[in-house]
């Protein structure tokens, strides 16, 4: 994988672990699970985001039993939470539609052509050069 598309997974790694908990509350595996789908990111990559977002105070956890185990740790938005995915996803989109503009992407609108722009002339100038010698 190139270097520069690791960085720009950890990047946006934060904005969409909020996404997903702004959709339904869910436990880190699951979390993990939707992310390697989406975008290819590993589970060993998720639990320190986690604990680094819950000591950020932009999510909460609680406990549920587990039909198949010991009871699993739910994540869920805390206010602060929320107002930081409307912040970074705004941030987001205006950083994104820059960097489609300056590479010029296809689902980026072209400028519209001159509104019936007249057809280039040619312009002649002549120049009277005195002579200064006797």
């Amino acid at each position: 994988m190139e270097p520069n598309l690791v960085q720009f997974k950890k990047g946006v790694l934060e904005l969409c672990v909020l996404a997903l908990l702004a959709k339904a509350d869910s436990y880190g595996y699951d979390i993990a699970s939707r992310l390697s789908d989406a975008i290819d990111m590993g589970e060993g990559t998720i639990y320190p985001l986690m604990r680094r977002m819950q000591k950020d105070g932009l999510v909460s956890t609680y406990f549920v039993e587990s039909p198949s185990g010991p009871p699993r740790k739910y994540y869920t938005l805390t206010e602060q939470g929320r107002q930081s995915l409307n912040s970074q996803r705004t941030a987001w989109t205006a950083f994104t539609k820059a960097v489609h503009a300056v590479l010029g992407s296809d689902d980026t609108p072209s400028p519209a052509p001159a509104a019936s722009s007249p057809t280039p002339t040619t312009l002649t100038v002549q120049k009277t050069v005195r002579n200064t010698q006797a």
